[in-house]
């Protein structure tokens, strides 16, 4: 029986593993991401601000699009012009797209549904670097803001102006958490020195499978599918994996390609205990491979 590798403790949490692999957000395929200093609600829906930009918070979810308010570390703009950006991270073809905004009113113009369907709306200027988003919203969960405050100053540092502070991303109980988009990977439990490696990881169009949470807009059985897949064939290519089919519930059967050659992973889901205590009490779920073998075709017949 092979197990997802841990990721860590979350700081002050009891001793043992918890694997975070399968942990990135399933329903976030599109994203708003908009510059706002701050101070962050602790839902983005409730956000008390003009509104025209509330409206658009709105319409994103609406729309399905997940919505982000972000800001720079150590040197926040409290007045316009202010950054957006829309990405999609789902499949091969993934975009982000970014300008600037002097009035809020602006967003009105912003093609919401063609954003959800993973069309460009050509709001803003195609965007060929990263964008980084490290999670530090400390009225959500304090872990963020005590973890992720000094991730992103560290990250700030080095990989300058890709890195943003964030909102909730989803999974409080993996602080410090990382998203790089346009591709949606979510690491997890992250120090400096391993957030540094996947940023790095990510520029070369790779990732790093310590910490990696999962690739957003999946579904958590296909992120560990395409884990063990990795884990056991070494394909750290951002494209190198793809998960054709995730059939089943107990056990889940996935067939999975890497670079054209394809396997048949059995996995099992479980529970793992909580050692965070009640405000870390969610993504407590995760995988465990029973059987991962390389796929005949004469066998799809």
């Amino acid at each position: 029986m092979t197990r997802g590798k841990g990721c860590g403790h979350c700081p002050g949490s009891h001793s043992g593993e918890r694997p975070c692999l399968a942990s990135a957000t399933a329903k976030a395929r599109a994203w708003l991401l908009v510059e706002h200093p701050g101070p962050w609600p602790e839902r983005i829906e409730h956000l008390e601000a003009p509104e025209p930009l509330a409206e658009a918070i709105r319409a994103a979810l609406a729309h399905g699009i997940r919505p982000q308010l972000i800001r720079r570390t150590g040197r926040r703009r409290a007045v316009p012009p202010s950054q957006v950006y829309v990405a999609y991270s789902d499949g091969p073809d993934v975009w982000l797209e970014g300008r600037e905004i002097a009035d809020p009113a602006e967003l009105a113009g912003l093609d919401l549904a063609a954003v959800a369907a993973g069309r460009r709306p050509g709001f803003g200027e195609p965007v060929d670097g990263p964008v980084l988003l490290v999670c530090t919203h400390g009225r959500r969960n304090a872990c963020c803001a005590r973890t992720g405050a000094p991730l992103a100053r560290t990250l700030a540092g080095r990989f300058d102006p890709f890195v943003w502070e964030t909102t909730h991303v989803g999974g409080d109980r993996f602080a410090a958490n990382l998203v790089c988009l346009p591709h949606g990977l979510y690491y997890g439990d992250l120090g400096k020195a391993e957030a540094v490696r996947a940023v790095e990881a990510y520029l070369r169009g790779e990732v790093v499978l310590d910490r990696l949470r999962g690739r957003a807009g999946l579904p958590e059985p296909a992120q560990a599918a395409e884990h063990f897949a990795r884990e056991r064939t070494g394909a750290l290519g951002i494209g190198a994996v793809t998960v054709e089919s995730v059939t089943g519930s107990a056990p889940f059967e996935a067939v999975v390609s890497v670079q054209g050659t394809r396997y048949r992973i059995i996995m099992e889901s479980a529970v793992q205990a909580d050692p965070c205590g009640p405000d870390c009490g969610e993504n407590l779920g995760t995988y465990i491979v029973r059987d991962l073998t390389l796929l005949n075709e004469a066998a799809l017949v």
